[in-house]
């Protein structure tokens, strides 16, 4: 949401925002400064927004300059001041600032601790969305629901790192009334970083999968980094998890918060918790292991996590799950399910394709009852849910779909998305790229992408990146076993159509030596799947289509 022409920001004076960060506020010894101000101007002055880019400059706000790879915004301050800034931060000593400027150590650090100042101002409830797969289309699901009753703020796009949610937060105003914010990290002690700023109310944690495995080396690792945010949580918190998970469904204490369970299979009667024994028993030294790390390395504080503890039915409630059943795959339209929560049962279209979407839907009701909205209220929001571009979100070009599904990809949201396109009528056309921060097991990880593109009866493959030749070697192999086996056709099911013939398989060095030949071989009636890590910059390849299909209109279906 953008920040222009809104309220100005409680308690976000200068010398608060200095204090704040541990800055020096510096005044310019000539009036008026560039801004037309006078000093006795911010005697009661607070600002209005912040920014990281002087192109979105507006009277008032505060400029927050980095200094990028390419370009060290610190140069841009002036023209900050020039188009109404009313501070700047610097990391630099400035010898004849042109504004009012606060001399900070670092950029970042400063930010997450103006943001920590700010939300302690704040009362509204903030959601946190936590997860491998899914925050971001998870966040758009829980956001719809509640703006069926809420003014709601949320993450625009996915600006879910160490800049992004802190300037979030800050967009927080006087008229919002629930806040839903993705935190997203790869790599130990970030969570806690990110949490200490949001001190969510409510946190939703979609799944414990397989991304950035680089460097937190496994899912037991994955799990430990996340629920770092157990221990910054608000006082009287809930914790919604996908029950679902096999590494979510054995915690049993979050920081003293009401842990919700959500899924297809979520069973919270005392018989389900005596089969989870043994695999506490398993997870808990390895979770453990990896904690034991973390704290040494990033200082984390103790008690991040508790596995092994005992729990009560006060702390896990038999009544505290939703779950759906009876769903029914509608194709590219989306998919209908029936709902079971706590207060009551209600029939609904999700407009989204794919099983996982129903995931987020139940999310988003747990979020909703929680925060007090009834089911007509849930209802309506699932069924007005929509996505943003880059993620699955599906285009309808002159005859051709294409599901822009570039943004980012690991193995958990690939399989996803090849089981949508599965379910799509005419000829399927898969093209992806490399995924990411997968560490040692990458190569294998492809392949098995390969496999499965095989498998869900994909009619012709395109794979492009260093790993694209591990996807195509996969598909390749599998499309062999299944000929000799006379399998060429997808699993039985709506959408579902035999393959007459083998599945089409193009390597390629690079994205161009892919558009140079995908675009020739298009035609009406095809659906085509874009995706792959946003390194590979696989925007473009959803850009060329488009250009050479023309755009007719759009609905959304996201899968992260």
């Amino acid at each position: 949401m953008d920040q222009r022409g809104e309220s100005k920001m409680k308690n976000m004076t200068l010398a608060n925002i200095a204090a704040a960060c541990g800055g020096e506020l510096i005044f310019p010894a000539e009036e008026p400064y560039a801004n037309g101000r006078v000093k006795a101007d911010y005697e009661r002055l607070t600002i209005a927004g912040v920014v990281t880019d002087n192109r979105q400059m507006e009277r008032d706000f505060l400029f927050i300059p980095f200094v990028g790879e390419k370009v060290d915004a610190h140069r841009f301050i002036p023209q900050a001041f020039e188009q109404g800034a009313a501070c700047s931060l610097s990391e630099e000593d400035l010898t004849d600032p042109v504004g009012p400027c606060i001399r900070v150590e670092s950029s970042q650090r400063a930010l997450m601790d103006i943001a920590a100042y700010y939300r302690r101002q704040l009362k509204l409830p903030l959601v946190g969305i936590i997860g491998s797969v899914g925050k971001t289309s998870t966040k758009e699901m829980v956001a719809s629901v509640l703006s069926r009753h809420y003014s709601v703020l949320k993450t625009e796009g996915n600006f879910n790192n160490e800049i992004g949610m802190p300037m979030t937060v800050l967009k927080i105003r006087d008229h919002h009334q629930v806040a839903v914010v993705e935190m997203g990290i790869d790599n130990f002690g970030q969570m806690s970083a990110l949490a200490a700023v949001a001190r969510p109310n409510i946190v939703v944690i979609t799944n414990i999968g397989e991304a950035h495995l680089e460097f937190m080396k496994t899912r037991d690792g994955i799990l430990a980094s996340k629920t770092e945010v157990f221990d910054y949580l608000a006082d009287g918190a809930s914790v919604i998890l996908n029950g679902d998970d096999d590494h979510l469904n054995c915690i049993r204490r979050a920081g003293g918060a009401r842990i919700i369970f959500y899924g297809l299979g979520v069973d919270s009667s005392a018989a389900a918790r005596e089969k989870d024994k043994d695999k506490l028993a398993r997870l808990n030294g390895q979770i453990a292991e990896h904690l034991a790390k973390a704290k040494d390395r990033d200082g984390l504080a103790d008690g991040c996590f508790d596995m092994s503890a005992a729990y009560t039915d006060q702390e896990r409630l038999a009544g505290e799950t939703y779950r759906a059943e009876n769903l029914s795959a509608l194709g590219m339209d989306g998919v209908s399910a029936s709902f079971i929560t706590p207060e009551g049962d209600f029939e609904a279209v999700i407009p989204i394709p794919g099983e996982h979407n129903v995931y987020n839907a139940l999310a988003a009701a747990a979020v909703g009852q929680s925060l007090g909205l009834d089911l007509d209220e849930i209802k309506a929001g699932m069924e007005t849910a929509s996505t943003i571009s880059g993620r699955a979100h599906f285009l309808h070009l002159g005859g051709l779909t294409l599901i822009d599904d570039c943004y980012n990809a690991n193995p958990s949201s690939m399989r996803a998305s090849l089981a949508v396109l599965a379910r799509a009528k005419g000829r399927r056309i898969a093209v992806l790229g490399d995924m990411g921060e997968l560490g040692e097991n990458a190569p294998a990880m492809h392949y098995e992408l390969g496999e499965r593109a095989a498998e869900e009866g994909i009619d012709m493959l395109y794979a492009a990146g260093a790993l694209g030749r591990e996807i195509a070697r996969g598909a390749s192999d599998a499309s062999l076993n299944r000929r000799e086996e006379g399998a060429f056709f997808a699993e039985e099911g709506e959408g579902a159509h035999r393959r007459e013939k083998p599945m089409e398989i193009y390597a390629c060095p690079d994205r161009d030596a892919l558009l140079a030949d995908l675009l020739d071989r298009l035609k009406e009636g095809d659906t085509v799947l874009v995706k792959a890590s946003h390194f590979m910059g696989f925007e473009e390849v959803v850009k060329a289509i488009q250009e050479s299909y023309g755009k007719k209109d759009t609905h959304g279906g996201d899968k992260e």
